[in-house]
C-alpha cells in the first residue's frame, strides 16, 4: 500500500495538471501532500506503536489509506484533493515507522536483513501495481479519479492480512506479557532458542527506561546520528524523484504526454522490481557496507549520465538508461539497507524513538525535495538537478567508509553493546 498510495500519482499528474490547470508549485503540491502527511505519521506513530502495539499501527495506517482513496477519488478542487492526499500519507507514515519494526524484533538475527526487505519488495510490488493500473486508467475526464479510487482494493488485501498475523514479541515483553511472547518467539526459533532470546529482552528492558534522552547517551548517540543521515541522504540521493516523476520526466525528455509516457516509464518502475527481488540473495551473501558502497556508486554514475543527458538533449528514450542505472542501484543496496539498518542499530527500549526522529528526518526531506523538484526542473533544467543529486552521493560515500558500522549477523542487543563500547 506504501507503494501503490504514493507512485499512483506518477500517472495520475499529467492528466491532474491538465484538469486543475496546475503551476509548476502547485504540481509540486499535488506531489508532496502525501509526502507532507507522512512526517505527521512517525510523530503520531510513536505513540501509537509504544501504547496500541505494531499490528494495531498498521491497521490504523490501512484505514487512512482507504479513506485517503475515497476522498482523493471526489476531490474538486486541487486543495481538497492535498487534503485528502495528506491523510493518506498519515498512513504512509505510520506504516514506515511500525512495519519495519515490526519485521526486526520478529525476525533472527541471520534472517533479519532478507525479512525487512519483504518491506522492500512489497513497496515495489505496490509500485509496479500502481503503475499498471495508471495506465489502463489513463484516459481523459475522470480517469485520474478511478486510479486513486483503486487504491481500495489493495488496501483491502491488506487489513484481512493484518487479521492473521502476531503481535511483535518484543512490545509484548515490554508490556509484560512474557508468555504471549515466548510463544511467538517459540514459534519463529523452537524453545530453547526462545527462552534465551526472552532472556536477553527482558534484561534489556530492565536496565533502561526508554526515555527520549536516551538517545544521546553514548553509543545511542552515535546509532541516532547514523540513523538520521542516512534518513537524510535517502531522499537527496534523487531516485526517488526518477520514481515520483518518471512519467513527467519523460515526457519532458519528449515522449508525449499521458499513457504513451506512463508505459514507456514501465520498465523502470519493472526493473527494480526484479532488483528487489536479486536483493534478497546480495543482502544474505554480502556486508551491509560493502552493499551500500557500491549502490552509491552507481547512483552517482546514473546521475552523471542523466545531467549530461539532459544537458546534451539525447534522444528521448536515451533517458531510460540513466533511470535503469540509478532506480537499479537504489534498489539493489541503498533502500532496502537504510531501513534495515536503522531497525538494526537501536536498542530494544529507544528503537521506536529511533525510529521515529529517522523516520521523521527521512519525511521532512522528501516532502522539501518532492515539492521544489518542479519548479527548479522549470527554472534551472533537470540537469542541475541531477548534478546535485550526483555530489550528494560523493558526501553519502564519504558517510558510509568513516561511520556506518557493519551490522551483519549480530543480535540487536550485540549492536547496542558495541556502538556504546565505540
Amino acid at each position: 500500500m506504501f507503494g501503490y498510495d504514493l507512485v499512483i500519482i506518477a500517472g495520475a499528474l499529467p492528466y491532474l495538471s491538465e484538469y486543475f490547470q496546475l503551476s509548476p508549485a502547485m504540481k509540486g503540491l499535488a506531489v508532496s501532500s502525501a509526502i507532507l502527511g507522512s512526517i505527521a505519521g512517525p510523530l503520531f506513530g510513536f505513540w501509537f506503536t509504544e501504547r496500541l502495539g505494531r499490528r494495531k499501527t498498521m491497521m490504523i495506517a490501512s484505514f487512512c489509506f482507504m479513506i485517503s482513496a475515497v476522498g482523493s477519488a471526489f476531490a474538486f478542487s486541487i486543495w481538497d484533493f492535498a487534503f485528502w492526499r495528506f491523510v493518506g500519507g498519515i498512513g504512509i507514515g505510520l506504516a514506515m515507522i511500525s512495519s519495519p519494526i515490526y519485521i526486526a524484533e520478529l525476525s533472527p538475527p541471520e534472517k533479519r536483513g532478507s525479512l525487512v526487505n519483504v518491506n522492500q519488495l512489497s513497496n515495489v510490488i505496490g509500485i509496479n501495481l500502481a503503475v499498471i493500473a495508471g495506465y489502463f486508467l489513463s484516459f481523459d475526464g475522470w480517469g485520474w479519479r478511478w486510479m486513486f479510487g483503486s487504491a481500495i482494493i489493495p488496501t483491502a488485501f491488506l487489513l484481512i492480512g493484518l487479521l492473521f498475523i502476531p503481535e511483535s514479541p518484543r512490545w509484548l515483553a515490554s508490556k509484560g506479557r512474557s508468555d504471549d511472547a515466548l510463544d511467538i518467539l517459540t514459534k519463529i526459533n523452537g524453545k530453547v532458542i526462545a527462552e534465551n532470546e526472552l532472556k536477553e529482552i527482558k534484561k534489556e528492558l530492565n536496565q533502561e527506561t526508554g526515555a527520549f534522552r536516551e538517545l544521546f547517551q553514548p553509543g545511542i548517540k552515535i546509532a541516532l546520528f547514523i540513523g538520521i543521515v542516512l534518513m537524510i541522504f535517502s531522499q537527496i540521493n534523487g531516485v526517488n524523484m526518477m520514481l515520483l516523476y518518471a512519467p513527467t520526466i519523460l515526457a519532458d525528455a519528449g515522449i508525449s504526454i499521458g499513457s504513451n509516457a506512463i508505459l514507456t516509464s514501465i520498465p523502470v518502475y519493472l526493473f527494480i522490481f526484479i532488483c528487489t527481488v536479486i536483493a534478497f540473495g546480495l543482502i544474505k551473501r554480502f556486508s551491509r557496507r560493502g552493499l551500500l558502497i557500491t549502490s552509491i556508486l552507481f547512483m552517482a554514475l546514473g546521475h552523471i549520465i542523466m545531467a549530461i543527458n539532459l544537458h546534451q538533449h539525447w534522444p528521448p528514450l536515451f533517458t531510460l538508461v540513466p533511470m535503469l542505472i540509478g532506480t537499479g542501484a537504489f534498489t539493489l543496496g541503498f533502500a532496502p539497507l537504510s531501513w534495515i539498518i536503522v531497525s538494526e542499530i537501536f536498542p530494544n527500549s529507544v528503537r521506536a524513538k529511533g525510529q521515529t526522529l529517522g523516520s521523521l528526518t527521512h519525511w521532512v526531506m522528501a516532502t522539501i525535495i518532492t515539492f521544489v523538484f518542479p519548479v527548479i526542473s522549470e527554472s534551472l533544467g533537470e540537469g542541475v538537478i541531477f548534478s546535485f543529486f550526483c555530489v550528494m552521493m560523493v558526501l553519502q560515500l564519504f558517510f558510509v567508509i568513516k561511520y556506518m558500522p557493519e551490522t551483519k549477523g549480530r543480535s540487536l542487543e550485540e549492536l547496542e553493546t558495541n556502538l556504546v563500547l565505540h
